[in-house]
């Protein structure tokens, strides 16, 4: 289960609402909803989290680039929405990595003999091993640690949230009430 929240900050304090993530396909459909949502360009908290799994904080500013931190990658990637979070970027991957891998992947699976089992030559094992490498997702979190320091929550209270975390980053930015009226 899924629960996905946004919070846009105005000149008069945070409006908050429930999100629907039906139609968010990628990271560009997520910003576009922040910034649909934005008043003047000021920034935009995006929260999604899948129950007692993991948590994820994209936060836009304007037109600058989004600036995200997921709780736990792995427990993420296995996910449709915390993938669209686990960019190339955040990863720390060149851009077009996961499309090399996937092209790998490919290249790999098309190389079999006549009875279905794959022709595994030495070449072929290594491509796999350093596909599988830089496919790696580390455990735990991942982004950037400082993404709601100036709003009021440390990077080591972001680090040690647990269970309800939205709560807890609602009250450290000061948007519980309007938070709570949404939930």
């Amino acid at each position: 289960m899924y629960f996905a929240a946004l919070l846009a900050r105005t000149e008069d304090g945070w409006e908050a609402s429930d999100t629907e993530l039906d139609d968010v396909e990628t990271l560009s459909d997520l910003m576009d909803l922040a910034r649909d949502a934005s008043v003047d360009e000021d920034t935009v908290l995006i929260y999604i989290e899948q129950e007692d799994a993991w948590f994820g904080v994209v936060r836009v500013d304007g037109e600058e680039d989004p600036r995200i931190y997921v709780s736990d990658a792995s427990a993420a990637a296995r996910s449709s929405y915390g993938e669209i979070l686990l960019t190339d970027e955040v990863l720390g991957r060149p851009p077009g990595a996961g499309d090399e891998i996937a092209a790998l992947e490919e290249l790999v699976d098309l190389d079999s003999t006549e009875d279905g089992e794959p022709n595994r030559s030495v070449a072929a094992a290594d491509q796999d091993d350093d596909a599988s490498d830089q496919d790696a997702v580390p455990a735990g979190p991942i982004g950037e640690l400082g993404v709601l320091a100036d709003l009021g929550m440390s990077e080591k209270e972001l680090l040690t949230l647990q269970t309800d975390a939205l709560a807890e980053i609602a009250e450290a930015v000061g948007a519980t009430e309007v938070l709570e009226a949404v939930r």
